[in-house]
């Protein structure tokens, strides 16, 4: 598994911080960043990477994080959840089977910014009752 990273300029500094803290967790980091690069251009590269591979998760920050997810949204096979706090990152793996999340450099700060890539990660989807709405999901885009 691979977490694939991203972030225009205003989610940069963010950014460093999560990849630093998801390295010293022993993570396999691939950053897709390209602050030349408006959201729109890096959260598509997170999303392809990402789908490069069944266990690859990505998480994408700019500076409020709903551009990112509309981004994401509009993927094939795409689900991604915009989040500010740890138990939706977590249970939106488990529910969902999100594969992708978004958040903003504005709303989310550095301490709750580790908390919440951490609770995404180790996540797991529980698949069952909820497979139904990831099928619904994965038909719309």
């Amino acid at each position: 598994m691979a977490i694939i990273l991203g972030a225009d300029a205003h989610g940069k500094a963010l950014k460093d911080i999560v990849k630093c803290f998801l390295k010293e967790e022993g993570y396999d980091i691939v950053d897709m960043t390209d602050t030349n690069s408006d959201f729109i251009d890096n959260t598509l590269a997170v999303a392809k990477t990402v789908n490069e591979a069944d266990d690859n998760l990505g998480i994408m920050i700019d500076a409020y994080g709903a551009g990112p997810f509309m981004v994401a949204s509009k993927i094939k096979g795409m689900i991604a959840a915009e989040v500010s706090d740890e138990r939706s990152a977590y249970m939106t793996r488990g529910h969902n089977n999100a594969r992708m999340i978004v958040m903003g450099a504005e709303i989310v700060g550095r301490e709750l910014a580790k908390n919440i890539a951490k609770s995404f990660v180790t996540g797991q989807y529980d698949g069952g009752r909820h497979q139904i709405r990831v099928d619904m999901l994965n038909k719309m885009a």
